[in-house]
């Protein structure tokens, strides 16, 4: 590489951010974080630009702003607030790749921006291909912008492809760990607490994507995801439970031949390699140790129990914006989960009720999507306020 890559980290103090600020630190010769941003954690935002310089930082949050600019003040970098300064800092000409890596809804507008900007994206933000799949892909073609996904799931499938675009894919299988609760009944989960569901057997991760991963609506919409990253129709996308977490998926070609990317549990990995692409960087992350390495086991995921990856499925096949009101409804009900306002179970019920209230549209525009959200969001809190309070 001649010269480093300079990366803008869209969400740079949560759990992908800094990781990939761990993946700059172990490689400084190769990548650097020309822009840092978070929403309102301005304290580990502001050690984040001390060590690492940035050409420009943006709290989106404003009223943390006085604080970053003041900490940051005599330093040679620039301080910038607001939704609005979110969505233009990528249109620096010094960036050379975005990390969209912003949980939800949010990352929608600055990602697309960076598309409409030639900027080569990581997107570790699986809501934007959720919400907007049609017009980010078809926006990245017409603009000649690479999508390189970061997550560790269409990680594998991307490097499993790698050498074979030119054969035709008859299916792909996306590997779920299955969760803290794999194997739990209905009735088992109606007590769950909010600790519980926090603690993920084999990934470290941030709490909103831990309990979409606990209830597998982070298998649905990461389905919905590879959908559009990789031009596939529902029925070629099928979900596995992998408990051991080792492989992280498969391609299955139209000969019969499979092929799939093992590694260990390390989101270092796939974030490191869309850094990267094509080149592969020697690191000293743990390897697996096929001595301790019994079995590899597979389960049909239990659809009845877990019904989110059934929702996820129905709105990816309606199309239109359902895939957009089910992420908004879901964004919903695992904020009032997470703030004890609704059980575990109530999640799914709650978003159920959200799509059959929502209007459905078939063929929506970007304008379209923004106010699918906003609808939904206001519809499924009235729901949790009427039924759950």
């Amino acid at each position: 590489m001649l010269s480093k890559k300079r990366i803008a980290i869209l969400g740079s103090t949560g759990s992908i951010g800094t990781q990939a600020l761990d993946i700059i630190r172990d490689f400084p010769e190769e990548f650097s974080a020309e822009v840092l941003t978070a929403d309102s954690n301005a304290d580990l935002l502001i050690r984040q630009a001390i060590e690492f310089s940035p050409n420009a930082v943006v709290i989106t949050n404003e009223s943390f702003y006085p604080q970053v600019k003041s900490a940051l003040d005599k330093l040679d970098i620039k301080v910038f607030a607001g939704t609005e300064s979110l969505k233009q800092i990528v249109e620096m000409d010094t960036i050379d790749m975005v990390l969209a890596a912003i949980v939800g809804f949010a990352g929608l507008h600055p990602t697309l921006n960076a598309i409409k900007h030639k900027k080569t994206l990581a997107l570790a933000n699986k809501e934007t291909l959720v919400v907007a799949g049609d017009i980010i892909t078809r926006t990245a073609k017409e603009e000649g912008v690479n999508i390189y996904p970061v997550d560790s799931e269409h990680s594998a499938i991307f490097q499993c492809l790698s050498g074979e675009f030119h054969n035709p894919v008859e299916k792909i299988f996306l590997t779920a760990s299955g969760g803290p609760f794999r194997g739990k009944k209905s009735e088992q989960l109606a007590t769950i607490t909010k600790k519980e569901a926090l603690q993920h057997p084999n990934w470290v991760m941030g709490n909103k994507v831990t309990i979409d991963s606990a209830s597998l609506m982070n298998k649905g919409l990461e389905v919905i995801e590879a959908r559009w990253l990789f031009n596939l129709k529902p029925e070629q996308i099928d979900v596995l439970i992998h408990p051991q977490s080792i492989i992280h998926s498969m391609v299955q070609f139209t000969d019969g031949s499979v092929k799939a990317q093992l590694g260990m549990p390390d989101m270092r990995l796939p974030i490191l390699y869309a850094f990267g692409y094509p080149q592969r960087f020697k690191t000293d992350f743990p390897r697996i140790d096929w001595k301790k390495i019994n079995e590899f086991t597979f389960e049909t995921p239990d659809t009845d129990t877990f019904r989110n990856l059934s929702l996820a499925y129905e709105a990816l096949n309606l199309g239109g914006n359902m895939p957009c009101v089910l992420n908004a409804a879901n964004e919903v009900a695992v904020h009032a989960f997470l703030n004890d306002e609704i059980g575990f179970m109530d999640i799914t019920s709650v978003i159920e009720q959200g799509m059959q209230k929502a209007t459905f549209l078939k063929q929506p525009s970007l304008e379209d999507y923004f106010s699918s959200d906003a609808e939904t969001r206001i519809i499924t809190k009235e729901i949790i306020k009427t039924n759950y309070k």
